[in-house]
Parts: structure tokens; C-alpha cells; sequence
């Protein structure tokens, strides 16, 4: 679809899933320029397969020089926080950058971009797995983070639908992984399930999906996906059970068999908030987590899996692969 000269911007390089979309372009043989915040950690970016350039997502000058020259652009930096001091500052956040980065696309003339939003947009069926035509309002949304999703993919569907922004939305569902530096939500899971810090779980579900397939179906949303069009970057609907299970077994653990119900864990997630107001450290359970995990929360890529031909390796290599990786960065006992 390219040349070798052709340069593709990709923003949030630092973090999870930026740095596995920059490393599946370079793979191609893409010329990768990554958009870094001067702060942001440097983990991801000790063997970047391209080049850098400092800025921050927000700043509309910083997003439109990053984006000089550049044929294609994937947007994947986001505030990936399920927890904030102020709650509005991750909506605030989430606005800005998607704004910054899809005016600069327009201004530099960019041919296509890939947005990078979350199932998080998208309402939980009680019925079997959601699917793109289950979008979600602001008002659905429960928390901060998924709200500023929301809002933020109903701007680029604006831009596109008002200002012919040539943009693909990709919606990856749970992530896991290798170069999960934070970690996330999930990640955290993982290393507590590894220490043996989960004695027990919520009767909840999820869809797991490897990293590394949700990078590459970002590539396949570039080449093949319709603008406007939304697409799930999904692997397979795991019981949360079964998931810490499989963790366990990974190193060596007895699984846990006790399934907690939610109502009496809101207390804890209360005292868990009221305590990281003070420490400044995130709060391993919180309220929206429990109001979250009422559903579970079930996907299909039927509809990447047909257009773009996406597929997803299973849910326990993806496991595998994050244990292996936690494990070796010493985050694992």
C-alpha cells in the first residue's frame, strides 16, 4: 500500500498498545515517527524502530509539527486511567488531544488515520457479546474514562461525517501482554494474581485480546478499514475466574476458588479511593471498577474478523506471553 519513504506519525509510542502498533508499522517496513511526552516513561522506547519527536498530543502547534510530512497518522495516546484525583481532568484530557491531533490531520493534508478508541464506548449486552452497533451515550458510560472515550469518538465521527476527516476507528476490547510498563487495570491483575495478592475474585468477564493482535489490526484497520466506520479489536470472552486461574497455574499458584459478589466490596472501594487522595498512588479497587464489573463485558470482531481479515491468537497465550514478560521485568516475585 506504501513506499518505503512513506512517513506514519503515531502518537502515545511510550505506552501499551502505541508502542506495539509503532513496532508492527516498522515490521513492515513503514518509516515510523513516534510523538513522545517529555515526561513520559522510557521503557518502550530504549530500541524505538524509528524516529522521535517531543510534544504533547495536546498542544495544537506540537500536534500539527508532528504531523508535517507525514502520509498516514495513528492517534493511540490516551489517559488511560480508570481513577483521578479530579475525575473531569481524564474527559478533559481525552478531548484535547483527540481535537489537537484530528485538526492537525486535516491542516498537514494526512491521506488516513487510524483512531484509537475502546469497547468502553460501547454498551455491554446482557444477552451475549456487544458488537460496534451498541454505542454507548456519555450519559451510559460509568466513570470518567469511558465517558471521555465516548466523547471523544463521537467528535472524530463529527469531524469525519462534517469535515471529510479520512479516519478509521479501531476499538480494542482488554489487552494483555508484553511492554505493559504501568501497568493497566488488567496488567495489575495479572502481577497480583502472579504474587498470590488475589484470594479471591469478582464474578465477572472480559475479553482478553494479545497486544500484539491488537496492533496488528490497527495496521489492517489502515489498510483495509471504511472511513467512519468503527471496528472491535477483540480476542475471546473470558470468565474473570478463569483468567486469574490461569495466571496462577502460570507460576506454580493454587488457583483461587472463591467468587465475591459486588455489593459488599463498595465500602472497600470507597476506603481504597479515600486512601489514594492522600497517598497520590492509584487504588487497586474502585467504584467504577465494581459498577463496571456488573456487566460482563463481552465483545465479537465478527465484523474486523470479515472486512479487515483480523484474527486473535487465544486468550491463555496472551496470558502467557504477559506473565513471561512481568516476570522479567522483576515485577513478578
Amino acid at each position: 500500500m506504501s513506499q518505503d519513504s512513506d512517513i506514519v506519525l503515531v502518537t502515545g509510542v511510550s505506552g501499551f498498545v502505541g508502542s506495539a502498533v509503532a513496532r508492527a508499522l516498522a515490521a513492515q517496513g513503514r518509516q515510523v515517527r513516534g510523538l513522545v511526552r517529555a515526561s513520559s516513561p522510557r521503557t518502550n522506547l530504549e530500541d524505538f524502530p524509528g524516529t522521535l519527536v517531543e510534544g504533547d498530543a495536546r498542544d495544537p502547534d506540537a500536534m500539527l509539527r508532528a504531523a508535517q510530512g507525514a502520509r498516514y497518522l495513528f492517534h493511540v495516546a490516551a489517559d488511560y486511567r480508570i481513577w483521578a484525583r479530579d475525575p473531569e481532568e481524564i474527559v478533559r484530557n481525552n478531548m484535547a488531544s483527540t481535537r489537537a491531533v484530528m485538526d492537525a490531520a486535516l491542516a498537514a493534508g494526512v491521506e488516513r488515520l487510524v483512531y484509537t478508541s475502546s469497547v468502553a464506548t460501547l454498551k455491554p449486552q446482557a444477552d451475549g457479546p456487544a458488537n460496534e452497533s451498541h454505542a454507548a451515550t456519555p450519559e451510559q458510560a460509568a466513570g470518567a474514562y469511558k465517558r471521555s472515550k465516548v466523547v471523544a469518538e463521537r467528535l472524530v465521527e463529527r469531524m469525519v461525517a462534517e469535515r471529510g476527516l479520512p479516519a478509521v476507528i479501531v476499538n480494542p476490547s482488554t489487552p494483555i501482554g508484553p511492554r505493559d510498563v504501568r501497568p493497566t487495570p488488567t496488567g495489575r491483575i495479572i502481577v497480583e494474581a502472579a504474587n498470590g495478592g488475589m484470594p479471591a475474585f469478582l464474578d465477572s468477564g472480559l475479553n482478553l485480546v494479545h497486544v500484539d493482535d491488537v496492533a496488528a489490526g490497527h495496521v489492517l484497520a489502515l489498510e483495509q478499514g471504511r472511513i467512519g466506520e468503527r471496528y472491535i479489536l477483540g480476542g475471546q470472552d473470558v470468565q474473570l475466574g478463569a483468567m486469574i486461574g490461569a495466571v496462577a497455574r502460570a507460576v506454580g499458584r493454587k488457583p483461587p476458588t472463591i467468587s465475591l459478589p459486588r455489593a459488599p466490596l463498595f465500602p472497600l472501594a470507597y476506603a481504597n479511593e479515600a486512601l489514594a487522595r492522600i497517598t497520590g498512588k492509584d487504588p487497586f479497587l474502585t467504584v467504577d471498577a465494581l459498577k463496571m464489573a456488573k456487566h460482563r463485558m463481552f465483545f465479537s470482531s465478527a465484523k474486523a474478523e470479515a472486512e479487515l481479515g483480523y484474527r486473535a491468537r487465544s486468550w491463555e497465550e496472551a496470558v502467557a506471553d504477559a506473565v513471561a514478560w512481568f516476570r522479567a521485568a522483576g515485577m513478578i516475585r
